[in-house]
């Protein structure tokens, strides 16, 4: 692998400082990437107006076709992180307009490129807010083949246009997930199950385990509590709170059912084999409170 900073006026900002993520990676062959560590882009995705899509700059790498909004990430900068700056300083996303939904990595070992697909959670408007887009457009999902593509895009579009319809969602036994672990929570159940929710804030769960495409999967959570758990709050985050009326068994199954109904992929955690059993008949699939752990000490 080769390091080659770009020529003045390529394929980013003319002026100004660069940073040093900005240059090509060059591989034995020849073929030529963007971004020193990677690069990632941001499909930000409206269910009334589509997928925002930006024209490229003549003078970028592949100008003249539609893509993401992106570019090169700065060192030891997450996928999501750069992913997002990047579509604020191209495209003038404001700040909390997106939730991701899922990330799909391309990596060539050498380079890599993170699709983050976020759901549009405050609808906003793009603005050209830099000199790489000639143009930003909202586009229907049926139009988007119609566009000429970056070679990239167009390659990834087909899989990611057919998980823009999959949500997927983790509803979690806190009482089975705390009880797990011998760490003193029978003297303060509210407090571990308060601690549970904020550990399960931003879980990210491999696409596999939801036997979905893509490779990491952001769901929604929801955390089903009883008894003297049931006075915590939700917090702002990804984690809804469900406070069983009586049984915490029972609250579980139908938040399960709830959101099969819905369309949703549902995972449920806990180890209790007779809910295990009732969760599979409702149409979730199941995972113990040790795969939960795991996820959160990886995490």
């Amino acid at each position: 692998m080769t390091v080659v900073p770009p020529s003045p006026g390529e394929p980013r900002r003319p002026e100004g400082p660069r940073n040093p993520g900005d240059a090509w990676v060059v591989a034995p062959s020849g073929e030529k990437y963007w971004g020193r560590f990677g690069a990632a882009g941001l499909l930000a995705f409206d269910a009334a107006r589509g997928v925002l899509l930006q024209h490229r700059v003549s003078w970028s790498h592949f100008g003249g076709t539609w893509g993401l909004p992106g570019g090169a990430l700065h060192e030891g900068e997450s996928a999501i992180v750069g992913a997002v700056r990047e579509a604020q300083e191209e495209a003038g996303v404001p700040d909390g307009a997106v939730r991701c939904r899922f990330t799909s990595v391309l990596d060539l070992g050498i380079w890599s490129y993170t699709t983050v697909v976020a759901d549009v959670v405050t609808p906003f408007e793009p603005v050209i807010s830099d000199p790489e887009s000639v143009a930003l457009e909202w586009v229907p999902l049926d139009e988007v083949d119609a566009r000429p593509l970056h070679p990239g895009f167009e390659a990834a579009w087909p899989m990611l246009r057919g998980l823009l319809s999959e949500r997927a969602s983790v509803v979690v036994d806190a009482a089975n997930v705390v009880g797990s672990v011998p760490d003193g929570w029978w003297k303060d159940r509210a407090g571990a199950a308060s601690r549970l929710r904020d550990r399960l804030d931003g879980l990210i769960v491999p696409a596999s385990d939801f036997d979905l495409g893509g490779t990491a999967w952001h769901p929604e959570v929801a955390l089903i509590v009883e008894g003297r758990a049931r006075g915590i709050g939700s917090v702002p985050g990804d984690v809804v709170i469900v406070s069983a009326e009586a049984s915490g068994d029972d609250a579980l199954v139908a938040e399960v059912e709830r959101r099969v109904a819905a369309g949703e992929i549902v995972v449920a955690v806990t180890s209790d084999r007779e809910l295990q059993q009732r969760v599979v008949r409702a149409g979730g699939a199941v995972r113990s409170a040790g795969w939960l752990r795991e996820l959160l000490e990886d995490g």
